[in-house]
């Protein structure tokens, strides 16, 4: 085969999802939100639903999102996106409304948004992407940081007696009637890629069918804030984020 024949669309196998920006995203290396940025992108797509999605973008890591998917977005004030997400939804009905929320943002300050939009069953997707940390802000515990385990508030790991338990907020929200989908997913090797893939493609398909409200956690890495390589922080993920927070769904209707 000739090097012409290789290069020709046709035989192309893989190449950037055409609802990511050409722009330089500002997460550090290794980090997760960049592969569920480029499924989001690809669900999007190949669902035909470019010109009916709304993103909803609040404070954290991923305020930025919208420069990085190329659909409509809102951004939203910290913990405000189910909120905002349940407005857009029912003024715009047959549009496909989806939030994108940190562990900070869905299981702290926007915990009673989050869960009272999904027990009012909105036909919302939210995409909550827990990497047990507060990223953007220095690496403080959040709500889901393990027993023992090392932030900057908690310098000699979480305790608690002092802290409180690691609060588990996909598990609370697979319990409430006005959810469709519960699933926890995540994207450190290929295949979980395709798994969260099938995962976000399924939520969407969901809003879709007006079936009510799904939520994919994905138990990501935040190796910066982690204060380890990449490579690292992929398997201290593996080894104990997924004890406490194990992978697969946990309501499927």
């Amino acid at each position: 085969m000739e090097i012409q024949d290789i290069i020709r669309p046709e035989n192309k196998v893989y190449s950037t999802p055409e609802l990511l920006d050409n722009v330089h995203m500002h997460y550090c290396p290794g980090c997760s939100h960049g592969v569920i940025h480029k499924l989001l992108a690809e669900v999007i797509a190949e669902m035909g639903l470019t010109e009916k999605t709304v993103g909803i973008s609040p404070v954290g890591c991923a305020v930025f999102a919208y420069n990085y998917i190329d659909v409509d977005w809102v951004e939203a004030a910290h913990g405000r996106a189910p909120a905002v997400a349940t407005a857009i939804s029912r003024l715009w009905p047959e549009d496909v409304v989806f939030t994108y929320q940190g562990d900070g943002d869905m299981s702290a300050i926007g915990t009673a948004e989050s869960i009272h939009a999904a027990n009012r069953g909105e036909n919302i997707v939210m995409v909550f992407v827990n990497n047990a940390i507060y990223g953007m802000t220095g690496g403080q515990m959040a709500p889901t940081t393990l027993v023992g385990q090392k932030t900057a508030t908690t310098p000699y790991g979480r305790r608690v007696d002092l802290n409180g338990h690691p609060l588990e907020i996909t598990n609370l929200m697979a319990i409430l009637d006005g959810t469709c989908y519960v699933t926890r997913q995540s994207v450190h090797t290929p295949a979980n890629v395709r798994k969260t893939k099938a995962a976000l493609k399924k939520a969407f398909q969901n809003a879709l069918d007006k079936k009510g409200t799904s939520v994919v956690e994905v138990v990501a890495t935040c190796n910066s804030g982690w204060k380890m390589s990449p490579e690292k922080a992929n398997e201290w993920m593996a080894e104990h984020m997924f004890a406490k927070y194990p992978l697969g769904d946990l309501k499927n209707e």
